[in-house]
């Protein structure tokens, strides 16, 4: 029998897409998707422009785009906002950023320097190497939040937005433990008005966009919406959210390799992995406390997959390091170096060596693309609270309470095409269909 599908409001009138930070990963996002809605490039890396999703039975023969099998938002109905604590439009502040060439950038400069960053909430504690001049300021943190769901407000009257979403693409803040403050609305709600310390810029944009009703995602690693207090809000709100940072480089090449040496139950004895970047990012996580929130990020991903508690004869005492230098001449192109020392048949030592030389905005901007689109389609569905089912994008994914993340990207990708037919009424695929027993 075919489930029923799930009633979705039509994706009707304008999308506004709101990002928290205007440097390289949403300037690179919004040229290219200016530049695809001219016709001078293709969404390369895009699930919702150019995957296609398998319905039924194989020998059905059905597979359309998720694009034109799920009611999205059209490219032509996306406008564009953005906070910064640089001034910088975004042509200025893509030129500066080095990640597109000026031949991909000029056809697109007088609507790129049409898009002109809101004053941010900005504090340095919580990002050291950044000096912001083009900031709000208020009488507390609270009041600094009222200004954003102001700011909210006004984009979406001024540019006749129907909807919003919200996709953090700013820079990685310092390594905050969950506290009393973030257990409940009410703690969290006091500590902004008492200007606590554990009180993020972050976790301000995600506490505005879920009281506006803007669905929340969250590209860093930063604690933001991943406490029980937004958490609770997003639910009692109706409002989706997401997180936390984008699933670009080495660690997406983990979630691939990873699974396959668990595949085949081979040992893992260490994993060395070091990183060369030169961006803004860069810059930012040369700071041990902003480092220590990516470390934090980036550590988490092999135990949850490989699961030691489970396989220890394979996978217990693997020694896991994770560095990151700042290297400016590199600028946005990355280079990510892994050393994997695995164990094979009667305990014999073999290596697997990856040099992964990537362009990491250009890895991050189509999934800031299917990150809005997907959360605005689960917004107009009736979903709230964590969408689990878009922990295929992030490095370290949110679970619900007492869940264990999932970190394999292949059940990742398998999770978010089953959510997707769920919705519109098709069968989960779990590959044991009828073709199997004739």
């Amino acid at each position: 029998m075919t489930p029923s599908s799930v009633s979705i409001r039509p994706a009707a009138g304008r999308l506004g897409i709101l990002t928290p930070g205007l440097g390289a990963v949403a300037t690179t996002f919004i040229a290219g998707v200016e530049s695809i809605r001219r016709g001078l490039s293709k969404p390369i890396g895009s699930l919702t422009q150019m995957a296609t999703i398998r319905l039924g039975q194989r020998a059905e023969r059905r597979a359309p785009l998720i694009r034109d099998f799920v009611p999205l938002a059209g490219l032509d109905d996306i406008v564009f906002g953005a906070w910064d604590p640089i001034p910088d439009d975004a042509y200025t502040s893509a030129v500066k950023a080095g990640v597109l060439e000026e031949r991909h950038l000029a056809p697109l400069k007088d609507f790129l320097q049409s898009i002109r960053p809101m004053p941010a909430v900005f504090d340095q504690h919580y990002v050291t190497r950044i000096h912001g001049t083009h900031v709000k300021s208020g009488a507390s943190k609270r009041d600094l939040a009222e200004q954003l769901r102001q700011d909210i407000r006004a984009f979406k009257a001024a540019h006749r937005c129907d909807r919003l979403v919200a996709v953090w693409c700013g820079s990685t803040e310092i390594f905050i433990t969950p506290g009393a403050v973030h257990a409940s609305i009410e703690a969290f709600e006091q500590a902004m008005a008492d200007n606590h310390p554990d009180i993020a810029p972050s976790m301000l944009y995600a506490w505005a966009c879920i009281m506006e009703g803007v669905p929340y995602c969250n590209g860093a690693p930063n604690l933001a919406v991943d406490t029980l207090a937004l958490q609770a809000l997003a639910l009692r709100e109706g409002v989706p959210i997401s997180g936390k940072d984008f699933k670009t480089g080495q660690t997406w090449m983990k979630t691939v390799i990873a699974p396959a040496l668990k595949a085949r139950m081979l040992g893992l004895a260490g994993w060395y992995s070091t990183n060369i970047l030169g961006n803004r990012d860069g810059e930012v996580l040369d700071d041990p406390a902003s480092f220590k929130t990516k470390e934090a990020s980036k550590l988490s991903v092999l135990h949850t997959i490989l699961q030691p508690e489970m396989y220890p004869d394979l996978y217990e005492g693997f020694s896991h390091v994770v560095r990151i230098n700042y290297y400016p001449p590199r600028g946005d192109n990355k280079e990510g170096w892994d050393n994997i020392d695995i164990v094979g048949w009667m305990g014999y030592p073999m290596q697997i060596k990856v040099n992964f030389l990537c362009r990491d905005s250009i890895l991050a901007a189509p999934l800031v693309l299917d990150l809005a689109l997907f959360s605005d389609l689960a917004h107009r569905a009736g979903r709230s609270g964590i969408q689990e089912w878009l922990s295929f994008y992030y490095k370290s994914p949110m679970a619900g309470a007492g869940l264990q993340p999932e970190h394999d990207l292949f059940i990742q990708q398998t999770k978010l095409k089953n959510t997707l037919r769920h919705l519109m009424g098709e069968e989960q695929i779990t590959h044991l269909g009828l073709e199997y027993f004739p």
